[in-house]
């Protein structure tokens, strides 16, 4: 069956949230399998951000002012998520909510978290826990690379720096996280998005995957 017209997604989750750092190509992924099962795609706010690019030029003096764009951001859409009927069709979307906390861990002061958490306690959001969360994991050396390749103009500031503190805080993030079924992706050697055989070979796994923790390794699996 091609990638591209899967007409039946029965048995697959009905809500798969893509989670990654900067350069992971979680958006991406998440639009592919949106084209390929019909899906509804919810994805990040971040080309209306209006401080993100200052947030990457000059951190610090950016970084609450994102955080609470997103924030907000990210709430309207598990607010519309919970009332809408997830049963009735596939959802997939680029980020995980409970990660909004991890780069507000990341970026903010101890002044900054404290308001942060304060108000994000105020909106009392009830997001919807993904039936599978895939997490794209690589090393900072492809997702650099990946960055420049894409060459979008505010990304051009990430240093590596901050990409390992990301990686880091994600890698500590997903090995506790417990909520339900996580596969991780080793995405550093794989590219689902123009790669058909590595796009099939990805879906098969997400089709095996209905509980636990999971890891995908195309590499081992292609030299097993």
């Amino acid at each position: 069956m091609s990638a591209s017209k899967r007409d039946k997604p029965s048995g697959l989750p009905r809500y798969i949230a893509v989670e990654g750092p900067i350069g992971a190509g979680k958006t991406s992924l998440a639009k592919r399998l949106g084209e390929s099962l019909a899906a509804e795609v919810v994805l990040e706010e971040v080309w209306d951000n209006p401080f993100l690019e200052r947030f990457y030029q000059d951190g610090r003096s950016a970084a609450l002012p994102a955080q609470m764009f997103f924030l907000f951001a990210r709430a309207r859409q598990m607010e519309a998520l919970r009332q809408s009927d997830l049963f009735t069709k596939v959802r997939i979307s680029d980020y995980l909510f409970a990660k909004d906390k991890l780069f507000a861990e990341l970026n903010l002061s101890p002044e900054e978290l404290k308001l942060y958490e304060q108000v994000e306690e105020s909106l009392a959001i009830d997001a919807p826990v993904p039936d599978l969360v895939i997490y794209l994991q690589a090393s900072v050396d492809s997702l650099l690379e990946r960055i420049a390749r894409r060459n979008v103009g505010f990304e051009r500031a990430i240093d590596r720096a901050y990409l390992e503190k990301l990686t880091d805080a994600y890698a500590r993030f997903f090995h506790s996280y417990n909520d339900g079924p996580l596969l991780i992706v080793n995405a550093s050697q794989i590219d689902p998005i123009n790669n058909e055989a590595d796009f099939e070979q990805l879906f098969q796994q997400i089709e095996r995957t209905t509980g636990g923790r999971h890891f995908f390794n195309p590499v081992a699996a292609a030299l097993a």
